[in-house]
């Protein structure tokens, strides 16, 4: 288990559908499967994948191929997609020796904290991509799109029951980092605990993320994203690129 990895992904990953159910995905999922449709797209390599949530909904039309850092998140993803391949390992340096019509990395992006890391992930992504072939990244935000929030969520099951407030920060807006603050209560039948997790994310303009992708060679443009509007955190734009 990496220390250093968020307590959603590693010591509560065991809560995530109570925390992120796959439910919640199903009209960003519609908005991707026609992206990779209409690109002519049959393979797909997320990088990030978590538990699986926007996979759920893409393996019924796409070869899908899913890595995540987090063993315990590919455990999660495993159960609920288990005729995907999985493999563990950082979006920046994981080689898996194929090529594939399409690269997607959803907010798992939001990890990477300073621009030379971002151009080593869009690198690593390019080697397993074939020319003419698609990238597709959906960070949380941009620095035009940021704002800072405070949001409450809950869900429940038969025995169980999670409630949390988020609050979206920015100490700095001079770097390229942001804050997720969580304080989590977990409530199994009569017994309830609470977490405190902060997760620190990067927070790039626009333009970055356009220059930097022009830089590892794709030819790139930022998208209007409607699948997440009226959400507390709904994502303005995406970014998708083809392989020159």
């Amino acid at each position: 288990m990496d220390p250093t990895l968020p307590k959603l992904y590693t010591t509560l990953s065991g809560w995530w559908q109570l925390f992120s159910p796959t439910s919640d995905y199903a009209d960003e999922a519609e908005f991707l499967k026609k992206l990779f449709m209409d690109a002519g797209v049959k393979t797909v390599l997320e990088l990030g994948a978590g538990g699986g949530n926007i996979a759920w909904y893409l393996k019924k039309d796409f070869e899908l191929t899913l890595t995540d850092l987090s063993s315990e998140m590919l455990k999660m993803s495993k159960k609920q997609n288990p005729e995907c391949e999985h493999f563990e390992g950082d979006m920046r340096t994981l080689n898996l020796n194929k090529s594939f019509d399409a690269v997607f990395i959803h907010d798992a992006i939001m990890y990477i904290l300073n621009e030379k890391d971002l151009l080593t992930t869009f690198k690593n992504a390019a080697k397993h991509l074939k020319t003419g072939s698609l990238i597709v990244i959906a960070p949380d935000c941009t620095r035009e799109t940021f704002k800072e929030t405070t949001d409450y969520e809950g869900h429940d099951d038969n025995e169980r029951s999670v409630r949390y407030m988020q609050w979206t920060t920015d100490p700095n807006p001079n770097d390229t980092e942001f804050n997720y603050d969580f304080i989590i209560a977990l409530k199994e039948r009569d017994k309830l605990r609470t977490v405190v997790d902060r997760q620190v994310c990067g927070l790039f303009p626009r333009q970055t993320w356009l220059d930097l992708l022009d830089k590892t060679g794709f030819k790139a443009k930022a998208i209007t994203d409607s699948s997440t509007a009226g959400e507390a955190n709904e994502r303005i734009e995406i970014f998708v690129g083809i392989k020159s």
